[in-house]
């Protein structure tokens, strides 16, 4: 096949976040200028800052914005682009979108539309390869997963373990399916328990040359979302490795693929059962790019230029290990958190992917991803000490994150053993989200703020009685009392041997410890320690009746319950209300069995985190009931 040489100048990323920055780094690397599309809640986002031209999408929700492939294009033309790239997520997987982008005269970055369509569904793809869905399902065939037909992320997908469950399960991932990608489609498949996801990277151009660039495992994974990948994939054999680089690149010329791609399997019992092809750049590209020293979206471009690939793809080097940091708390089901993104300040000697800079709002609207860190190393054990311990002394100021969770994987030993699957967190959240809280936090904290206070800038010299400051930490008050003395402060157990308003020294038992402190409004922080300022004495008017159903998280109320009204009966664990916030509906269930006695939820209405949805007053003659199922379904892009 002969393709003409074309030069590329301008790139519109049709995307937005760390994937946007991401290819306008390369971008200017190569000397090509860069267009971004911003929603209105992303006026200010740092994708758009960085790329030399913005446009306005009107509008904040995706389905308004980044996911109305007319007004991409037509951006794109103003602005003078002559190629767009999708990234991943949102309409990198729409065929009808890259071949509006043709149709304009414009280059598509990545795969040939036929290619996207025919494998952008996974019920077609697996027919492609050979495979049928579950048409009928019975109790044998159980667990089970419910799964979109398009898009990826986790979004669209349950895990069926009761037939009386499948309907309404099916009913879910049709209505989040429909939402996420603008297909309702989806399918039925055998659930393969205790296995590892393991992808490959292909890159294929216009000659028909097709690389297979290694093995990614990403196992550790919550609600079908990557957490954390790494390349190559520890612990398979020569076999089965040339088994998937043969499946991956038949299944890349089966479609006349053409770009940067990824098949994704689930290795169980030394067999490969394919999952699906995505048809774009993997969030997880780092991982390989360290590895084979190559930079793929800069052989994406080249791709799309028409030059052709090297006979033979590069040699691979060592181990790369990668961790997605996100605003969520995974001690709480994983919940989204919003807010102002204080200070992000990640150590050198590893690389930092983020769509976000200090002082950036994290909003409700998109995927909470805040970063990919990534380590290499010439082992495996050295990349997995140095991401942890980088991440580890990471600075981070802003909403709860799950880096604790990420550290404490990394470091668990079932990870370091190679010896996960897909179910870890499923085995191991609870203790890897045990709180290990710094019990001398709170004090660096009252020294820092009493400090900060000081008419002078210091420490009077003046005994005084006992100070007395209140914080919470994790969900739990702490009190701490301290002394100002002629030598300084003074507490109980320990020697202040500094103390200022960004930094506190104690002396424990001849131990010397540091404690850098930073505070931004209510909240102080202390190291990793996150605290927040309580008032001297509680306000006795903050408490909420028994059976209170509080917003989680800011969002909209998109359903309630049909029949919900005030005074209808409930049962523990029923299914209330529903939230949509960061793209994914939340699901609000009755905490006991008893009677609604106050509802205020309404369809379509915007709720902050605390806010009074509805009160259910428990039936004293059944008992107390379930706990509020604060459970979420799949979200996320990947």
């Amino acid at each position: 096949m002969f393709t003409s040489i074309s030069s590329i100048h301008s790139v519109l990323v049709a995307n937005r976040g760390e994937i946007a920055c991401r290819v306008v780094r390369t971008c200017r690397e190569l000397g090509i200028r860069t267009v971004a599309v911003h929603s209105d809640a992303d006026e200010h986002a740092r994708h758009a800052r960085v790329a030399d031209t913005a446009v306005r999408l009107p509008g904040a929700a995706p389905a308004d914005t980044y996911l109305r492939g007319d007004l991409i294009v037509k951006a794109a033309l103003a602005a003078g682009a002559d190629a767009v790239h999708p990234g991943y997520g949102f309409l990198s997987e729409n065929a009808g979108f890259a071949r509006a982008v043709q149709d304009a005269g414009l280059v598509w970055i990545g795969p040939p539309p036929e290619a996207v369509e025919a494998m952008a569904s996974k019920t077609r793809a697996k027919e492609l390869m050979g495979i049928e869905p579950l048409r009928d399902v019975t109790e044998a065939d159980l667990p089970v997963l419910v799964k979109a037909a398009a898009g990826g992320g986790g979004r669209g997908m349950r895990v069926v373990r009761r037939l009386a469950d499948l309907e309404g399960e099916l009913a879910a991932a049709r209505a989040e399916a429909a939402s996420a990608f603008g297909d309702g489609e989806v399918f039925v498949e055998p659930y393969v328990q205790g296995g590892r996801h393991v992808e490959v990277q292909i890159l294929a151009d216009t000659h028909g040359t097709v690389w297979a660039l290694g093995t990614r495992d990403c196992s550790l994974q919550r609600r079908h979302q990557k957490v954390i990948e790494e390349a190559p994939a520890p612990g398979l054999s020569a076999r089965l490795t040339g088994e998937l680089h043969t499946l991956a690149v038949r299944a890349a010329r089966a479609v006349r693929y053409v770009g940067a791609g990824t098949v994704e399997f689930l290795v169980a019992g030394g067999r490969a059962h394919f999952l699906e092809m995505n048809t774009r750049l993997q969030v997880e590209h780092p991982v390989t790019e360290a590895v084979f020293g190559v930079d793929l979206v800069a052989e994406q471009i080249r791709v799309a230029e028409g030059h052709p690939l090297e006979k033979d793809p590069p040699r691979a080097h060592g181990h790369a290990v990668e961790a997605r940091l996100y605003a969520e708390d995974p001690a709480h089901d994983w919940a989204p958190q919003t807010g102002r993104l204080h200070r992000l300040a990640v150590p050198d000697g590893v690389r930092l992917d983020t769509g976000y800079g200090d002082g950036d709002d994290i909003g409700v609207h998109y995927d909470p991803m805040l970063a990919k860190v990534v380590a290499h190393a010439p082992t495996r054990a050295e990349a997995i000490r140095k991401l942890a311990s980088a991440l580890d002394r990471t600075v981070l100021h802003g909403p709860v994150t799950n880096r604790d969770l990420l550290v404490r994987s990394l470091r668990h030993e079932e990870f370091a053993g190679a010896r996960m699957d897909t179910g870890f967190y499923d085995r191991h959240l609870t203790g890897l989200t045990t709180p290990a809280p710094d019990p001398y936090a709170p004090l660096a904290a009252a020294l820092a703020d009493a400090h900060g206070r000081s008419r002078f800038g210091g420490w009077r010299n003046l005994p005084s009685q006992p100070q007395v400051k209140r914080y919470a930490r994790a969900g739990e008050e702490h009190e701490v009392r301290y002394r100002h003395t002629r030598q300084g402060p003074a507490a109980d157990g320990v020697r202040v041997v500094h103390a200022d308003a960004g930094l506190v020294i104690l002396d424990m038992d001849g131990v010397r410890r540091r404690y850098e402190v930073s505070r931004h409004d209510d909240r102080v922080y202390v190291g990793a320690t996150a605290l927040t300022v309580l008032p001297r004495f509680p306000d006795p008017t903050a408490r909420h009746a028994p059976g209170s159903l509080l917003a989680p998280m800011p969002g909209t109320v998109v359903r309630i319950a049909e029949g919900l009204t005030e005074g209808a009966p409930v049962k523990a664990g029923q299914p209330l209300l529903w939230l949509e916030a960061m793209k994914m509906q939340h699901r609000i269930t009755a905490p006991v069995t008893g009677t609604v006695s106050v509802l205020h939820a309404t369809p379509g209405q915007q709720v902050e985190p605390g806010a009074l949805l509805a009160v259910v007053e428990e039936d004293t003659l059944q008992g107390r009931g379930a706990v509020p199922d604060m459970r979420l379904p799949p979200r996320g892009r990947e």
